[in-house]
């Protein structure tokens, strides 16, 4: 017989199960930046058993109206159905709201190995948010050469969290992930 109450992944009275879907759901990759895991992208906020036994993975967007969280959610979802888990959810949770200062370490060094720069430190803000019309100011090098003799081609790159650069050293654009 097949089904849930007899499959060991899915069984909540397994204590290994919990810590086998966090495996899974933390190696689920980004669609925009397949370089990163959304657990390294810091996209994965939590990992839990429902009351009803359900494995419920947390998401967060990095930004409003983030096309890729449909594609987050399907992911997610085949690859914890595909290990096992039957009864899977995925809730998306908007507070707080993303940084890229949840990007972790390692995450930041796979940006860097495929040519993307890694953000900075997020801008903070008490109150309202001041308004700028020209293009933020970053500390940003390239991550071919590791100049600082950078320009902002274009703030708008493939993605909508990403601006485009050009190094003035070696000459080589560059996508720079933007501080959020």
């Amino acid at each position: 017989m097949h089904g849930p109450a007899h499959n060991p992944a899915h069984n909540p009275a397994d204590p290994g199960a919990l810590t086998r879907a966090r495996a899974v759901a933390a190696a689920v990759v980004d669609p925009e930046l397949p370089m990163l895991t959304l657990h390294d992208l810091g996209v994965l906020r939590d990992v839990a058993l429902g009351d009803d036994g359900a494995v419920v993975a947390a998401i967060t967007p990095t930004y409003s109206g983030c096309p890729a969280m449909a594609t987050m959610r399907d992911d997610l979802l085949h690859e914890l159905h595909a290990a096992g888990f039957a009864d899977a959810r995925v809730r998306v949770v908007l507070e707080p709201a993303w940084t890229t200062d949840w990007i972790t370490p390692a995450g930041r060094a796979a940006l860097a190995d495929a040519g993307i720069s890694p953000p900075g430190r997020a801008p903070r803000h008490a109150g309202p948010v001041p308004l700028r019309l020209g293009p933020p100011r970053r500390a940003v090098r390239c991550p071919r050469c590791g100049a600082d003799d950078v320009e902002v081609t274009s703030e708008f790159g493939a993605t909508a969290c990403r601006a485009l650069y050009r190094c003035g050293s070696c000459l080589e654009p560059f996508d720079h992930v933007k501080e959020i």
